[in-house]
């Protein structure tokens, strides 16, 4: 009976810490439209300021676990990003996506291991475990950024799809140097391979395999708040199965994702369910990250940074090196060989955006409680984490606008606020005609509205010819932006063909694969 209440009050205690993180999140979300000035700053980093601010005044909202994040928090976060991510255009770049997912990982690895080994006298297994622990990036402020900002769709794919790949790349890693670490891994060449294949492999069956059977399934049935439901099961479900059986379940979660948003959707959903269930897989997303960032920012020991300030400036350090030693490496090869065409501005932000986040802070706090030295990889993790979320982050603005990168950014939004109001003026228009003959509607209303909206279209036009006029990269704008809703009309009719049992499987793009020849 004592041990049931005991449960009681630890369970309400929870509640109540829970309650407390969220309506602090919420507090925070609702500063920018208080505040103009906070407008500046990426939602997300001003999270990570206030729990900051919550640690330095000794204010802990809830105990951070390793388990937490990695269980309950990263599945949700990389089902959505991969849900969202278009394989149309990750296809384009999966070359350099691949080898800064893959390559890149090892090379943050082997640079920061060295350089602490080197400069800060740390024994190489704890060197090597920061550097597993920081080898992934979490890039999620800088890309609402680029959203916000409405930075090319092509720099936020390559953000975003080597974030998606390297997670699950640092996670395997990080496991095996944590065996090494305690001498129960067998390090040979043969034996890394043949046991990172299974991890891999294990992990690209089970995501595929659940990902293509979740798609046929929803096409049995016509459910939009069972089919949201669905993919949140799926979400985790794929997760726990894949890791229960040896996979990798970051890199089964993501596929999963992709194969759902691209395919399953399309096949499986109506256009209704698909938008009921991309705003909540938004909405779950803006929750998750709220949390996450907000007890990042608080989980922060500043005496421990203190003690260690030295081995976190030299990661700091290699972080930044190797990190821009992977990225124009890489991105020359990809570009000579794959001919890629990364620009170097583009490049330039890859390198600076790479930051760090929920996924490192999980890792360094998986360290087993008996690595003597648990405490030096929090405290030097916790510490590049925080630099590259405040000094990073907070400069990647003034980055993109010093490499001429927003430039066109106030002409092409412009742009699309046109083509909204003549859309909407079109479609008044097309109503009137529907009413020209209606008993109770005046002539006289009538020809001054069908003038009014003329009118207003004649405009329109114009300010559109004179923005060509202005900016000439305006018809690449536009050329891109029709070519997407071509291409998505096409996709959406071949789903439709699916869905109705007239196609056993989706045809690919004749559009994509014409423009990808000429």
């Amino acid at each position: 009976m004592i041990e049931s209440g005991l449960k009681d009050v630890a369970i309400a205690e929870n509640l109540k810490q829970f309650l407390l993180v969220l309506l602090v999140s919420l507090s925070v979300a609702t500063l920018p439209q208080v505040f103009s000035w906070f407008r500046k700053i990426p939602y997300t980093l001003l999270l990570v300021i206030v729990g900051l601010g919550l640690a330095f005044a000794d204010v802990r909202l809830i105990n951070l676990s390793p388990q937490l994040i990695l269980l309950i928090f990263l599945p949700p976060l990389l089902f959505e990003a991969a849900w969202n991510l278009k394989w149309s255009r990750l296809k384009q770049d999966l070359a350099p996506i691949s080898l800064y997912a893959i390559f890149g990982v090892i090379i943050a690895i082997a640079g920061i291991a060295i350089s602490l080994n080197q400069f800060a006298q740390i024994a190489l297994p704890t060197a090597l475990l920061i550097g597993a622990s920081l080898s992934a990036t979490d890039p999620v402020s800088v890309t609402a950024l680029f959203r916000e900002l409405g930075v090319g769709k092509r720099l936020t794919t390559l953000m975003e799809g080597e974030s998606l790949f390297n997670d699950g790349m640092a996670v395997v890693a990080f496991v095996f140097l944590i065996a090494f670490s305690q001498g129960t891994a067998n390090l040979t060449l043969q034996a890394v391979i043949t046991q990172f294949s299974l991890v891999v492999g294990i992990g690209l069956g089970t995501g595929g395999l659940i990902g293509f059977g979740v798609s046929y399934l929803t096409q049995r049935f016509d459910l939009p708040l069972v089919e949201q439901s669905l993919t949140l099961v799926v979400a985790y479900g794929t997760y726990l199965i894949t890791e229960e059986l040896g996979g990798s379940g970051v890199i089964a979660v993501v596929l999963t994702g992709l194969i759902l948003g691209n395919f399953g959707s399309l096949i499986g959903m109506n256009p209704r369910t698909r938008v009921i269930v991309s705003e909540f897989w938004e909405f779950l997303a803006f929750f998750v990250n709220s949390i996450v960032f907000l007890l990042i920012g608080d989980q922060i020991r500043f005496e421990i940074l203190g003690e260690n300030i030295n081995a976190i400036a030299v990661t700091i350090a290699a972080v930044i090196g190797t990190r821009a030693i992977a990225i124009y490496g890489l991105g020359g090869l990809s570009n000579y060989f794959a001919k890629s065409d990364i620009p170097v501005a583009d490049q330039t932000i890859l390198w600076w955006g790479g930051l760090r986040g929920a996924v490192s802070i999980a890792l360094a706090l998986s360290v087993p409680e008996s690595f003597e030295g648990r405490e030096l990889v929090i405290a030097a993790v916790f510490g590049t984490v925080l630099f590259t979320l405040l000094v990073q982050g907070l400069t990647i603005q003034p980055v993109l606008k010093k490499l001429g990168l927003l430039q066109v950014q106030p002409m092409r939004q412009r742009y699309l606020e046109i083509m909204a109001r003549q859309a909407a003026l079109n479609r008044v228009l097309q109503r009137l005609t529907e009413i020209e003959k209606h008993p109770s509607v005046g002539t006289e209303f009538y020809n001054d509205q069908v003038s009014l909206v003329k009118d207003g279209l004649s405009q329109l036009q114009e300010e559109i010819v004179q923005l060509q006029n202005e900016y000439p990269d305006l018809i690449t704008f536009i050329t891109d932006q029709l070519r997407e809703e071509l291409l998505a009309v096409e996709a959406d009719t071949y789903a439709e063909f699916v869905r109705t049992g007239r196609l056993n499987q989706e045809l690919s793009l004749f559009l994509e694969d014409k423009t990808a020849k000429s």
